[in-house]
């Protein structure tokens, strides 16, 4: 079975693995350059970069770039002990590049007026699938949304059943008013997707997140909440507020994203709310 042909098939049927490949050499090793290996979320393989002691560090790393999907580079020396060990005749190092295999990761935009589809247009070529989930059918169809995998036409708070939804999706609530927000963003939090955001300001989103609480959602489930949405470019219009929101998309995929200021904002909310709770 060919490499590259079982990738082809893992990305469309939305099955995750990972790819390792031979990017660097130092000395004598048992395979050459660009020698690759596939290994697929169930632990089986496809193709090698060494075998024995090389390739079980490898298997172990890639199952936790499967689960991550941050790709990374990891370096093997071959000690006297591991060359006497595995039978082999070489001592060398190796550099393997071990990456991310599987479709590209979800954006749901729950809100398809003007900055929903501003986003949409920045998202799709940016490496994200797109879906849009709306109430209205005359804002969520194909005409305004050409780019998008899926379109949903149905309420905020049951609308995301219809989409399939995995942990590394990332879902953005851009509706049209406070209590769409709000129902939207409870629906998005009971979800698996890695990332919620939500957009408006600090009043409005501190507002929403103590009726949430309010409500009974679990305290835990707003550590996967960035509010307010989008790096601090001093972004005004729907484009650049789009240019600002996929940006940070981009930064969380690639794990440079640093949340601090954001966690802080929802963790005082929290502790307030769970003070008042507490006083009473």
């Amino acid at each position: 079975m060919d490499i590259f042909e079982e990738i082809v098939r893992i990305r469309k049927t939305g099955e995750t693995a990972a790819l390792a490949t031979i990017i660097r050499r130092i000395g004598s090793t048992p395979r050459k350059d660009n020698a690759r290996m596939l290994i697929r979320r169930d632990g089986t393989t496809l193709g090698s970069v060494g075998g024995g002691c090389v390739e079980a560090e490898v298997w172990q790393k890639a199952k936790e770039v499967i689960e991550s999907g941050h790709s990374t580079i990891v370096s093997y020396q071959m000690k006297d002990e591991d060359v006497r060990n595995e039978g082999l005749v070489c001592g060398g190092t190796i550099e393997i590049f071990i990456e991310s295999i599987g479709p590209d990761p979800l954006v749901v935009i729950m809100g398809a007026g003007h900055l929903g589809q501003a986003i949409a247009r920045v998202a799709q070529p940016a490496g994200f699938r797109v879906a849009v989930l709306d109430d209205r059918q005359n804002f969520a169809n194909r005409e305004r949304f050409p780019m998008a995998e899926q379109i949903v036409v149905a309420d905020f708070e049951s609308g995301l059943d219809q989409i399939q939804i995995a942990e590394n999706a990332y879902i953005l609530v851009v509706t049209r008013g406070h209590s769409h927000d709000q129902v939207a963003t409870e629906s998005a939090l009971r979800t698996p997707a890695r990332y919620v955001g939500l957009v408006g300001s600090r009043r409005k989103i501190q507002f929403i997140i103590r009726n949430l609480l309010e409500d009974g959602l679990p305290v835990e489930t707003l550590d996967r909440l960035y509010a307010p949405i989008g790096l601090p470019i001093g972004s005004e219009t729907p484009e650049e507020i789009a240019v600002s929101v996929v940006a940070e998309l981009i930064a969380v995929r690639k794990g440079v994203h640093q949340r601090s200021e954001k966690q802080e904002f929802v963790r005082k909310v929290k502790a307030r709310h769970l003070k008042t709770v507490n006083a009473e």
